[in-house]
């Protein structure tokens, strides 16, 4: 997306590399027992339903776990989402939507602010870049992937992974709307193609006011009781038509009630629980705190741009929103790896592990550890050289250059995100008619260069060469200013014209990234043989002796792929406060919490519907369910495959959640179907989604 690039940086550093897997919320699953109460994030190809069953009574079979794959959907790249109509309709969340909405908007029309309902059909608008695909098919491929990989390590493990996958992926791509992917699960233990159906016309059809949709702010981020209607509603159209989507979930009109099992379904982006003490400890001491350090500068930064004005402030509130989110998430994530107790029973744990399967893996835990070390003292040069988004115009350059040079490679040699498999969602994000905005690339380009400045030193060649005597300021201007990159009939054109037309280009931000991608990609290269590679290799040597010990009775860490959660609807004491934590929320709570000034503002929708209301209606509640980041607007749903809710948070526990999970706190936060049916209803008069909703009976 042309806005997200920091949006979905600040929600998902590290696109799965280890060393940076942050994402919302979840450790290393104790050896000496296995998964227990409603802890884990299954995937669909392993559901426990016999665990399921042992607890809650209920056994879902493999008819039902098919429809709730199928109903299921995921934004490219960002969240979790559902079908929910038999043509097309798409339920998620209203911060994941938020790009379309900004996209759409203007400074004479601001439907962040405002809202956005189509009335009919015809009103539904065309989102500039969003994507949604559904997961189709799974098929196990361990074996080719083992055999192919067998013997190898670093630079050659990763030489050898790449070649298979595309060896893998290539012929599973038979047309445009299908996406293959080769899915690393148990850090090598497991190996499985996933095929989507890919849907690229995305229109949106209702999104609420933020002041609603993200009522409480940043206070109540993370926090419960809480008072949202975070949500949206999207449409995806085949031949200029809505799409037939005949397996969707259906619609539950009354709502979640205590203890009722409950299931969601989603694409959770990553967990650590699976890792090493050596990896824990490399986040503790070295990853953790470089994130939150650079994400509380980049907040006073941006807070400073947007009293600027009232299109400064329109124009950098999706990127404010997702940078305090990504600040509250590392907080949480470095006070959990801060708790020594636990650190110790992880540790003892994996000791546990070692002895019992004796010195076959010893020497994959001392790889890791080696390699980490080794790399420690580059860290903070590869996490901003290719971590750290920079801004929309020089990541688009940054793409065209490097893709233009990866392109003429062939396929199995390439950088994993441009293999043909990958390619799509570039040209998506190319093509995009979404509007870049100077100031805010300005502000983004200049904070990167300062920090640079900052951490590798004034003196340092790769920073003089690219500062030279002007400041960071001076240099994002230029380039900014003098860029045609923000077309994206030029993007597109260079896209097209491959290395050729990148190299003839004499655009600013293109001659500007030549100047350091050398160094990037050398930092990079030096990671991705000597420390993804050795972790890779170590890690399928100790997911083996995992699988010798435990069997399949555990779940692979978070991947960005479908899984399948199950709990119930259940209070809790706050951890924080010792105080006992209500399941509901309601819509007077909202109106009693609501001070008139932001964040605890109600939009005027709401103030001038407040007598046609039912206060008493069930508004947001939480469940035991295992989720992270990534499963933002995941459905939650009964076992009769009917929605109850919508996932949009967890509570200020659950962010330990990426490393263990504790069912008497962990708790997943989510908007009532209740509530959506009310609220479109009363406030937002959109009956011709709340019509679509009420017949959306699944087969």
């Amino acid at each position: 997306m042309r806005n997200g690039a920091l949006a979905r940086a600040a929600a998902t550093v590290g696109r799965g590399k280890s060393l940076a897997r942050g994402a919302t919320l979840i450790a290393f699953i104790s050896i000496v027992s296995v998964a227990r109460a409603d802890e884990g994030m299954w995937t669909v190809h392993d559901f426990p339903s016999a665990k399921v069953a042992a607890k809650y009574g209920f056994s879902p079979d493999a008819a039902w776990l098919k429809h709730a794959q199928l109903s299921s959907a995921r934004l490219a790249g960002i969240c979790s989402a559902s079908f929910v109509s038999d043509s097309g309709l798409v339920m998620t969340n209203h911060h994941c939507a938020h790009d379309c909405v900004a996209g759409l908007s203007t400074a004479d029309h601001d439907f962040v602010k405002q809202g956005f309902l189509a009335k009919a059909q015809t009103d539904e608008q065309k989102c500039p870049d969003l994507e949604v695909q559904r997961l189709d098919d799974t098929t196990d491929v361990t074996d080719k992937v083992l055999a192919a990989t067998q013997g190898k390590a670093g630079a050659a493990y990763i030489a050898a992974l790449r070649e298979i996958s595309s060896a893998i992926e290539k012929p599973c791509q038979t047309a445009p709307d299908i996406r293959c992917e080769l899915v690393n699960l148990y850090h090598g233990g497991q190996f499985m193609l996933y095929r989507y159906k890919r849907y690229t016309d995305v229109r949106v059809v209702f999104a609420p006011e933020l002041a609603s949709a993200f009522f409480g702010g940043d206070p109540d981020n993370f926090e419960f009781p809480r008072y949202d209607l975070d949500v949206s509603f999207l449409r995806v159209y085949e031949n200029n038509q809505p799409a037939k989507t005949p397996e969707h979930f259906g619609w539950s009109a009354s709502g979640p009630v205590v203890n009722e099992l409950t299931f969601t379904a989603g694409d959770p982006a990553a967990t650590e629980r699976e890792i090493t003490t050596a990896q824990r400890v490399f986040d503790r001491d070295v990853v953790a705190p470089l994130i939150v350090a650079l994400r509380a500068e980049w907040r006073g930064e941006l807070a400073e741009f947007m009293k600027t004005g009232d299109e400064a402030k329109r124009t950098a509130t999706e990127w404010q929103f997702y940078n305090e989110n990504s600040l509250k998430a590392w907080k949480g994530r470095q006070a959990a790896l801060g708790d020594e107790p636990m650190m110790k029973k992880e540790h003892d744990a994996e000791d546990t592990l070692r002895a019992q399967v004796g010195a076959s893996i010893g020497g994959a835990y001392d790889a890791i550890s080696t390699a980490l070390a080794k790399f420690k003292p580059f860290y903070h040069r590869y996490y901003l050289l290719e971590r750290w988004k920079k801004g929309d115009l020089l990541d688009d350059a940054i793409e065209l250059v490097r893709g233009g040079e990866e392109r003429t490679l062939p396929d199995g040699k390439r950088l994993d995100e441009y293999r043909d498999s990958a390619l799509p969602d570039i040209v998506q994000k190319l093509a995009s008619v979404a509007p870049v905005y100077p100031a805010r690339d300005k502000l983004a380009l200049a904070f990167w260069l300062g920090k640079l400045r900052e951490d590798l030193g004034a003196d340092d060649p790769l920073v003089r060469s690219l500062l030279g005597k002007a400041s960071p300021d001076e240099v994002a201007a230029r380039l900014v200013d003098g860029s045609k990159l923000g077309d994206p009939n030029e993007r597109m054109r260079l896209w097209k014209g491959g290395k050729a037309a990148v190299a003839a280009s004499r655009d600013p931000m293109i001659a500007f990234v030549r100047l350091f991608d050398g160094s990037a990609r050398r930092i990079r290269k030096v990671y991705d043989d000597e420390v993804d590679g050795v972790e890779k290799s170590a890690g399928e040597k100790i997911a083996k002796a995992k699988f010798s010990v435990l069997g399949r009775s555990t779940y692979p860490d978070a991947t960005f792929t479908l899984r399948l959660s199950y709990g119930s609807v259940k209070g809790y004491t706050s951890s924080e406060h010792g105080t006992k934590v209500a399941p509901f929320t309601n819509f007077g709570g909202a109106f009693a919490r609501a001070t008139g000034a932001p964040p605890f503002d109600l939009p005027p929708s709401w103030i001038a519907a407040q007598r046609a209301i039912d206060p008493r209606t069930t508004l947001d509640f939480v469940t035991t369910n295992d989720i992270i980041g990534g499963n933002s607007g995941s459905p939650i749903f009964n076992k009769s495959l009917d929605i109850v809710g919508l996932i949009f948070d967890g509570n200020i526990e659950s962010l330990a959640g990426d490393f263990w999970y504790d069912e008497a706190t962990n708790r997943a936060v989510g908007v009532t179907s209740a509530a959506l049916i009310e609220a479109l209803l009363k406030i937002y008069h959109a009956d011709r989604i709340v019509s679509e909703l009420r017949a959306s009976k699944h087969p």
